[in-house]
């Protein structure tokens, strides 16, 4: 059986997806804000549907509106009448999803508690979770203001921890940044049962998330995190690759530090000549390595400008992006036609 788990970008979203990383091994997991991002999010999991075996579409801490809960419903009704073998099932607590939930038997809504204790209580009765109770009791007294809760200081900290945990881009790099949120709540378990395991684990949230990028050698945050980045980069270079006139290039999408990753990469990766990263609203940075001169670049391609080897500017009438391959495509196009 194949797997979706689309979920909101909160800790309890990933809270939801932590329960459901122990029961399936085929799973696949997004995440979304609200907004344009459910449909573009949803559309991306139809069109991955395995078409020759099971599919199980489950959507957590994510309000749908009565359109977009009607789209989905539609689309899977299709797939089905298509021959393909589709679960949907949606577990959410926001009171706004009252119409949904009355109109469509896959939408479950339970108004008094979290999503991730929804979906704990969902899967509990098949699969054994104890040893994840008390994590869920902290992401619940927390996520719907339980201040009298025994584990409502530590769910405090647990959405910091969560929240602040950005070095990994999860429209770029997904399925890690998914690995480093579960990571980050799997550590933070070794505190529960300690007598003010709340401190204690504000105490430890840089060394926790520290020991989740460290392979040899312990070292400064910021070049712990940065080798990670490029490492990744590096493995996936080729499917990176973007080409201005006669040089060659790297675009990666929302990198944080992306001054620091740029040139950690292009040190590593003499045969590219400049690093570019684009943010959602439009803004990009040019790094080089005293190959090209990127500011002239900037400014022929979006009046911009820096220094030769960092500069930045915005792309006007840049349209949001969900997905990197539809933002490369982008790319490709508007450099071909800049150049």
């Amino acid at each position: 059986m194949k797997v979706f788990h689309l979920s909101h970008i909160d800790l309890d979203g990933y809270g939801c997806q932590f329960i459901t990383k122990e029961i399936f091994e085929n799973i696949e997991f997004l995440n979304s804000n609200y907004g344009s991002e459910v449909l573009a999010k949803v559309d991306y999991i139809l069109n991955s549907l395995d078409e020759n075996g099971k599919n199980f579409v489950l959507i957590t801490d994510l309000n749908l509106t009565f359109e977009e809960s009607k789209y989905l419903d539609e689309k899977v009704k299709e797939l089905k009448k298509s021959g393909f073998d589709i679960e949907l099932q949606l577990l959410d607590h926001h009171a706004t999803g009252i119409d949904s939930a009355t109109n469509f038997e896959w939408y479950y809504l339970d108004v008094t508690k979290s999503a991730s204790k929804i979906t704990y209580d969902y899967f509990k009765e098949s699969q054994d979770l104890k040893s994840f109770e008390k994590l869920i009791e902290a992401i619940n007294a927390v996520d719907i203001w339980l201040q009298n809760e025994n584990l409502f200081e530590f769910g405090k900290v647990l959405t910091r921890l969560i929240d602040e945990a950005k070095e990994i881009n999860r429209l770029m790099f997904t399925k890690e940044n998914v690995l480093y949120k579960h990571y980050m709540l799997k550590e933070s378990i070794k505190y529960l049962d300690l007598d003010s395991g709340h401190i204690e684990l504000d105490d430890n949230i840089c060394k926790i998330k520290k020991s989740f990028f460290i392979k040899d050698r312990n070292d400064t945050f910021d070049n712990l995190f940065t080798n990670y980045l490029v490492s990744l980069l590096q493995a996936k270079k080729d499917k990176l690759t973007i080409h201005y006139k006669d040089k060659k290039g790297i675009l990666t999408f929302g990198v944080k530090n992306s001054s620091i990753v740029g040139n950690g990469f292009l040190t590593s990766n003499l045969n590219f000549h400049f690093f570019m990263n684009v943010n959602p609203g439009g803004t990009f940075s040019l790094r080089a390595n005293n190959l090209m001169d990127v500011s002239k670049m900037a400014k022929t391609i979006a009046n911009g400008g820096g220094h030769p080897n960092a500069s930045g500017g915005r792309i006007e009438n840049f349209k949001e992006y969900f997905n990197y391959n539809e933002l490369k495509s982008f790319m490709e196009q508007f450099l071909k036609e800049k150049s």
